[in-house]
């Protein structure tokens, strides 16, 4: 049984659909990418996924008893985040909310819970500073503590590299994937950097307003809408330098 999966998904607002025919399986232990241009359906997808934004139409079932709050989620950086005014362990710990019910207060699993991510994440050093005095790579690395206190088994990161450089992103990307490999956490991830994206995934979702294709990273690689799409990328991103 798929984690999630999407049978002919169409989404959208009221009266005007920005997705559809969406046809995909999340599968456990899968690593799969999310790519395609802006306005493509990508964070529409995202809503969809976390049950905050109903189908149109088709269906998107759970499978292994996950729920939609048990998704540990990541999403794009935005001011807001930023400026948390909370220590790193206070960030990382409120992931375990969704596990509290009716628990008034953190208790000593939680905690336990949080530094055991923490020192996953390799930022027990910066366990007492203030989130928003962080860089960005490091503000990543706690939200990424704090969605896996969310979940055992699936992760979503919307664009989790944004803004950061090179050397951070590829640090993030190689830790995204040992969480994969050695925790058996699925990932789904939105990302607009294809060619990082190309080394770590198993698996490549290319939306335009639709599904244009979903299948394994190197079939994707090989086919002629990928070949296009990674070129298109390489040459935009020279150009910006």
């Amino acid at each position: 049984m798929a984690l999630i999966s999407c049978k002919d998904v169409s989404l959208g607002y009221e009266g005007s659909t920005v997705l559809e025919n969406v046809n995909f399986d999340i599968n456990k232990g899968d690593y799969i990418c999310i790519v395609g241009e802006n306005g493509s359906g990508k964070s529409t997808l995202v809503k969809g996924l976390l049950k905050l934004k109903a189908p149109l139409s088709g269906k998107i079932t759970f499978g292994d008893d996950l729920k939609a709050n048990e998704i540990g989620y990541l999403p794009q950086q935005n001011a807001t985040q930023k400026d948390f005014p909370a220590s790193v362990f206070e960030v990382v710990l409120s992931g375990r909310l969704n596990k509290m019910k009716f628990r008034p207060f953190y208790n000593s699993a939680d905690k336990k819970d949080a530094m055991e991510k923490i020192k996953l994440m390799g930022i027990e050093d910066l366990v007492n500073q203030s989130f928003q005095e962080l860089s960005g790579g490091q503000q990543q690395r706690v939200l990424l503590a704090r969605a896996l206190c969310a979940t055992k088994k699936l992760l979503l990161l919307d664009e989790p590299a944004s803004g950061l450089d090179p050397i951070v992103t590829n640090d993030l990307c190689t830790l995204i994937k040992d969480i994969n490999k050695n925790y058996g956490i699925t990932i789904v991830m939105v990302s607009h950097d294809i060619h990082t994206t190309a080394r770590y995934s198993s698996h490549i979702l290319h939306l335009g307003k639709r599904q244009l294709f979903f299948g394994k990273t190197d079939d994707y690689l090989n086919s002629d809408l990928g070949k296009k799409f990674t070129a298109c990328v390489h040459t935009l991103h020279h150009h910006h330098g």
